[in-house]
């Protein structure tokens, strides 16, 4: 899709033009003599649209209807011939950018069909004083709701609509930071795509060999990224027991993916990220078998490890201040004559035993050691993204990210970057006793609770054993956001949803 962005004063020239409208409430005054107020109404607020609009409206018998109600459409033929479609947004005073960003989405997918090129005209849609955010809500809008997975189709899904321009009756001065907005939310939706793309790609396509191969084709365009890919024999000399005895089953072999990106400005001064992520390309369970059911769509369970990448990815295509660096643990948990057998025991890299009583509780043992290893660069924050648990889903909902960490400015940054992009994110706990149930009487630890209660919590507690003294850590299960996300318009709604990653870029943005 081709974004433009127009400050031409007159009107332009595409099949479609999209006006917003809003609406007020005008409180009846009690007639003379009366105390009872006459009936309130509802008043268009439309001093935005051009004569053209305003005029084909009042032409327009069945206008009279229209209140402007969030979401409302009505449609109009302009003089010059051109097509024009209102969009309700209700009451002005409570417009926010995700308001934009959800009605962008509804009104993209009702004429992308239709049109092969269409204006947005941004007067009514910017929400003041915010400007440049709702300029690149829009954009990632678009982009997001753009997206379909169809390389496996013999009939591409490719819609009619490729071009947008994006038009507004600003000053020109105003187009240097309109431009940036347009920009760094065009490489952020591309980067939510590439992790899209690997999140729905099918697993016997994507497996851990060729998943590595196709991160490295990627980062190797990316400027001032360095590029680091372990294998089972460095694995081992890693010591990477944990991880090691999941991929024991499988027919590929395991990668760590090592990234680094380091600004062209860097000084001792300059922070450092790290992002890890569960690469699982598919989880059967091991021995602990997964029912039929379950199974299925378990090609999501590397989504973490798409999520930091698309951030990754996205920090460096904007070249943010800040020095990252990247670790993407990947294997698949299957089935053969060497898989694991519950009640294994192995070492983890830390050199801590932990005694394997769930074969299906694996993406902790990958991630153990895994956070381990990015320790040794002691960043001043890690972040790891996992769909680690079903329980984060029993507690939140599949709707909302769970957040566990060892310090809470890392956690408050989180949540603030979350609220930033309108993306949900709750803090849950670790408790002591959460840690205590996660120890063993014949290993050092045990990789599930004593009992299925605090599941996500005690995944999580299990992952700071690993945790080196000193380094902030959060971790950010995933299991209920990584895919489906049909409640928002601009997510599909089956498939990977690309949710966490702008919260990501924004944390990395301010840290």
């Amino acid at each position: 899709m081709k974004i433009n962005l127009s400050f031409a004063p007159n009107q332009i020239g595409t099949e479609l033009n999209i006006y917003s409208c809003f609406n007020k409430t005008n409180e009846g005054k009690p007639a003379a003599g009366k105390k009872a107020a006459t009936k309130s109404e509802k008043v268009l607020v439309n001093n935005h649209w051009s004569e053209e609009v305003a005029e084909a409206f009042a032409h327009a018998v069945a206008s009279k209807h229209y209140k402007g109600d969030l979401g409302e459409t009505f449609a109009l033929t302009l003089v010059n011939g051109q097509s024009a479609i209102i969009l309700g947004l209700g009451d002005k005073t409570k417009l926010t950018n995700e308001i934009v960003r959800r009605q962008i989405a509804h009104i993209y997918k009702a004429v992308s069909g239709r049109y092969e090129d269409a204006t947005i005209h941004l007067d009514g849609f910017l929400v003041k004083g915010n400007q440049e955010a709702t300029l690149g809500a829009i954009v990632e809008s678009l982009h997001m709701t753009a997206y379909v997975f169809d390389r496996h189709l013999s009939t591409k899904k490719t819609a009619k609509l490729q071009s947008i321009t994006l038009h507004t009756s600003e000053k020109k001065t105003s187009a240097k930071k309109f431009e940036a907005a347009i920009t760094e939310a065009t490489k952020v939706g591309e980067s939510i795509t590439v992790a899209k793309n690997f999140v729905n790609e099918a697993p016997n396509i994507l497996n851990s060999e060729t998943y590595a191969k196709e991160i490295e084709k990627d980062a190797k365009s990316l400027k001032g990224v360095k590029i680091k890919v372990l294998g089972v024999p460095e694995l081992k000399k890693e010591k990477m027991g944990m991880f090691l005895s999941v991929n024991a089953g499988s027919a590929y072999g395991a990668r760590l993916v090592h990234l680094t990106y380091t600004p062209s400005k860097a000084t001792a001064k300059t922070k450092h990220i790290a992002l890890v992520g569960k690469g699982l390309t598919f989880d059967t369970g091991g021995y602990s078998l997964k029912p039929g059911a379950s199974m299925m769509n378990m090609k999501f369970d590397m989504a973490g490890s798409a999520t930091v990448y698309a951030a990754f990815r996205a920090a460096v295509l904007l070249q943010l201040p800040v020095k990252i660096s990247c670790y993407l643990g990947m294997t698949d948990n299957a089935v053969n004559e060497k898989a694991t057998m519950p009640d294994s025991i192995v070492t983890a890299r830390n050199g801590k035993t932990v005694e394997i009583l769930n074969t299906d509780a694996e993406g902790r043992l990958v991630l153990g050691d895994v956070v381990n290893y990015a320790c040794d660069s002691k960043p001043d924050a890690l972040i790891d993204a996992a769909t680690l648990t079903g329980a984060v889903l029993v507690a939140l909902g599949s709707e909302v990210c769970g957040l566990f960490t060892n310090n809470q400015k890392l956690a408050d940054s989180l949540i603030k970057s979350a609220k930033n992009t309108d993306e949900y994110m709750w803090q849950l706990p670790i408790i002591d006793e959460h840690k205590n149930d996660m120890k063993a009487i014949v290993a050092d630890l045990k990789n599930i609770g004593g009992s299925g209660n605090g599941g996500s919590a005690k995944g999580a507690a299990f992952i700071e054993y690993f945790v080196e003294p000193g380094i902030a850590w959060a971790h950010l299960d995933i299991a209920g956001i990584g895919d489906s996300q049909g409640h928002l318009p601009y997510c599909s709604p089956k498939g990977a949803s690309g949710l966490v990653i702008r919260t990501l870029v924004d944390y990395l943005k301010n840290v």
